[in-house]
């Protein structure tokens, strides 16, 4: 029994892709519009290491930001169209590459740890070939169906966008408190290299799909999300390190969730054996 292709764009959320009913050559008309975003996120990636090197750090933070959001949208527009391709998952998957492995590592070798030229390097060599190595995990096994966190609703392993997210964790500090500690060159690299072994981990974390309030809370939900896009404006080096924060410390809550649903499924295999 074959494989059947992958198709996309995809996105870090482990949603199924089905194959369009019939081969075609070359891109279709609406497949232009997500593949499109996705060149735009590899674009904004790879822009984000040019202010890194005339040393404008918070254009060059703002640049991956817009990967990030971009990178969240490429692979839903695509299903909505109906617009998934081979192409299109393979361009997301080396623009992923790019823009949260590659360009977050030699931002912040540029920003901090090139005061370590050895020890610094082999942490930004560990973050992009961690990133790298995630997303090639991804794309092995999104059609293999002994995936239990996905069947369970969770991601395996911190996504690459979040990764990249929480690798400029230091600098979102050093930015809203202008602490110079923030900026020291071990502390960025122990915390560049911990969070790609993050990525390549094997434990439980919340995706998308896990996250479901409540019909009586939505409104609520609704009125968090203005007030952080409103903070977002108004202090983004403070409200991008509390959402760092915030996932940081959901972690735990993830593998406790996974590890009760776990549960309730052996005992439900159990009681159904017996």
């Amino acid at each position: 029994m074959t494989d059947k292709p992958r198709v996309g764009p995809k996105s870090e959320e482990g949603e199924d892709f089905s194959p369009p009913a019939k081969a075609s050559r070359g891109l279709s008309l609406r497949a232009l519009l997500p593949n499109a975003i996705t060149a735009a996120a590899l674009a904004a990636g790879l822009t984000g290491i040019r202010f890194a090197i005339s040393g404008d750090w918070d254009m060059a933070i703002y640049a991956i930001v817009l990967a990030g959001l971009l990178d969240g949208i490429d692979g839903r527009i695509a299903r909505l169209l109906n617009a998934q391709s081979r192409f299109g998952a393979e361009l997301d998957s080396l623009a992923d590459s790019i823009s949260f492995g590659v360009a977050p590592a030699i931002i912040l070798f540029l920003w901090s740890i090139q005061d370590l030229p050895r020890i610094g390097w082999f942490a930004s060599l560990a973050f992009a070939i961690c990133a790298a190595l995630r997303l090639a995990r991804f794309n092995a096994q999104i059609d293999t169906d002994d995936q239990p966190h996905k069947l369970a609703g969770f991601l395996t392993g911190v996504p690459a966008p979040v990764g990249a997210g929480l690798a400029f964790l230091p600098f979102y500090l050093w930015m809203a408190t202008d602490i110079a500690e923030f900026r020291n060159p071990v502390f960025v690299s122990i915390w560049l290299a911990a969070v790609g072994v993050l990525m390549i981990s094997n434990i439980a974390t919340f995706s998308w799909r896990s996250v479901k309030p409540r019909r009586s809370i939505r409104l609520e939900v609704i009125a968090i999300l203005a007030l952080a896009f409103g903070a977002l404006l108004q202090e983004p080096w403070w409200t991008l390190a509390g959402i760092c924060a915030i996932y940081v410390a959901l972690m735990p809550l993830a593998l406790y969730r996974y590890g009760k649903i776990k549960q309730l499924q052996r005992e439900g295999q159990a009681s159904s054996a017996g």
